[in-house]
């Protein structure tokens, strides 16, 4: 089976010119913080074109084809494939569409990565394919309106691997659907995207108010969109599963299809540039150390901390470019050779772990 493509980093940076975004698509996008997300919603809103619900399964001909695992041109399911092995079972395009379904394999129907039911189905959110993926019908159905998160102990486990139960990070404990790792930097790219293009309509009163489910993951505002935990959650799966040659192929044929883009696979940087406000909130701390000086001018990271500590410190792009082992004996980082800019530092301790922002100086 072939894995998932990464891109290199070098490549990573030139992901405007792979993505195949026009000459000129971005250029606008020249603010911070929230001011960007204004920006990128303004582009990605002119020129989408709704194109109606029905026309998604023919799309997703082009859009969701698996020519990256078994390559064999079949529907490419999150919540079926099974990247390192065979799959459990596959859909031809076109064939045998739900319906009714009792169990997986029956049917694969249109997955909304944000719940259409939080914004009472309306269009053009309904039929955006950025957010709307095909699935087999039966784990469409078990996923239900639950947010994604991480399960330790599942209630239910689909034939791929995906779960169903209690969320164990930050802070967070309702259900919550948790797909293969393979796939969750792909969600939450679609996840910002869909916060990015609607957020002018989701506080709009003809959606669920998201106080009264504790299954919606909006906090009611039009700016930060989601709920802390959330974008911390969507932030990790971020990092830890970067933009993939499938992302690339899905989000051209998606602008072939509908007229738009997903910024956040052109541009990885973007998530950490409008929502690090948020990201740097430091109120979910899983273990005991103090992490200084930050911002940081010296090129030297210490730790104080009285347990063994695992430290990687990411760029905006996702990659790792420094990590160490730290002790109560040997405390520090050397972040000498890295540029001026904003980091992203994780550190587990045992089964606990913290994302922190970082500033470079």
């Amino acid at each position: 089976m072939r894995k998932k493509l990464f891109l290199p980093l070098f490549l990573m940076a030139a992901s405007l010119c792979i993505g195949q975004a026009p000459a000129g698509y971005y250029s606008s996008a020249t603010g911070s913080g929230y001011t960007l997300k204004t920006q990128l919603k303004n582009i990605i809103s002119n020129g989408h074109i709704d194109q109606g619900y029905g026309a998604l399964y023919n799309a997703y001909e082009t859009s969701d084809t698996d020519s990256f695992y078994e390559n064999d041109n079949t529907v490419l399911d999150m919540y079926s494939e099974n990247p390192s092995g065979s799959d459990p079972y596959n859909y031809t395009h076109g064939d045998r569409k739900c319906g009714n379904y009792n169990s997986e394999n029956d049917c694969y129907n249109r997955e909304h990565i944000f719940p259409q039911g939080f914004f009472n189905s309306q269009s053009p959110m309904r039929t955006d394919i950025h957010h709307v993926v095909p699935s087999d019908g039966s784990v469409n159905g078990r996923r239900s309106n639950y947010p994604f998160g991480e399960v330790n102990n599942a209630t239910h486990t689909s034939l791929n691997g995906s779960k169903v139960g209690n969320n164990n990070v930050f802070g967070y404990t309702g259900i919550v659907f948790e797909p293969l790792d393979e796939f969750k930097g792909d969600i939450a790219r679609m996840l910002f995207y869909f916060a990015t293009r609607y957020e002018d309509d989701v506080t709009d009163s003809s959606w669920d108010d998201p106080n009264d489910s504790s299954n919606n993951p909006l906090n009611g505002t039009n700016n930060q969109v989601y709920e802390e935990w959330y974008i911390q959650l969507l932030y990790k799966w971020h990092l830890e599963d970067p933009v993939s040659q499938r992302e690339i192929v899905r989000n051209n044929e998606a602008y072939d299809f509908q007229g738009n883009r997903n910024p956040f696979i052109d541009h990885p940087e973007y998530v950490s540039e409008i929502w690090s406000s948020v990201l740097s909130n430091e109120t979910f701390s899983a273990t005991d150390f103090k992490m200084y000086p930050n911002p940081n001018t010296n090129g030297t990271l210490y730790f104080k901390t009285t347990t063994a500590l695992s430290v990687r410190v990411f760029n905006v792009l996702g990659k790792v470019v420094a990590s160490q082992e730290i002790d109560v004996d040997s405390n520090n980082l050397d972040i000498s050779l890295l540029p001026k800019g904003v980091y992203l530092v994780k550190v587990n301790s045992g089964s606990s772990s913290i994302t922190k922002k970082l500033i470079k100086r």
